[in-house]
């Protein structure tokens, strides 16, 4: 019997000093987030200032999805708390591109595909590293065949676009890719 329960110790004792391992590797991370973020854990604030239209053209509530899409996406990635105003991180800008654009010529010269581009100007702002600041474009595409119009593909489009222009801000900002 005692042999047994010598063997179970043995074979524990490595099991046990790999747990502290693995915390002690995790708790010497620091910054690292399972998120992907590398944001400071001092950073606990951020102000996202609406974002308007400077460009014609466009649904109507382009403005309104693609602020609801950036905020959701930084409150639902981050430990950030959404506040009005004086957030340890600041982001601003407007939509200043939605256009179509032909992309590719058929035999006879007219288009064979169209190309939806928006593009977003953004101001960031990090209170307690300057250094991360900037104020940069993004810019999304989505093509598609000339024989849809706009209208036909703009409610499947435009969110995809959306979506990865926000993906785009916050690696830039919050990941810091």
């Amino acid at each position: 019997m005692k042999n047994s329960k010598a063997k179970v110790s043995k074979l524990s004792m490595p099991n046990i000093s790999l747990i502290f391992l693995f915390a002690f590797c995790l708790q010497s991370c620091g910054i690292y987030s399972f998120t992907g973020t590398s944001l400071s854990p001092d950073l606990e604030t951020i102000t996202i200032q609406n974002f308007g239209v400077a460009t014609a053209g466009g649904p109507q509530n382009l403005a309104i999805d693609f602020n609801e899409a950036l905020k959701e996406y930084y409150q639902r990635n981050t430990n950030l708390k959404l506040v009005p105003n004086d957030g340890d991180l600041f982001l601003a800008g407007s939509i200043i591109t939605y256009e179509m654009t032909p992309v590719a010529t058929s035999a006879s010269d007219q288009a064979a595909s169209n190309r939806l581009t928006v593009s977003v100007e953004v101001t960031f702002q990090n209170t307690q590293n300057e250094d991360d600041s900037f104020d940069k474009e993004f810019s999304f595409y989505q093509d598609f065949p000339q024989e849809q119009s706009l209208t036909d593909v703009e409610k499947r489009l435009v969110p995809t676009i959306i979506d990865q222009l926000v993906l785009n801000i916050f690696n830039d900002t919050a990941a810091q890719w």
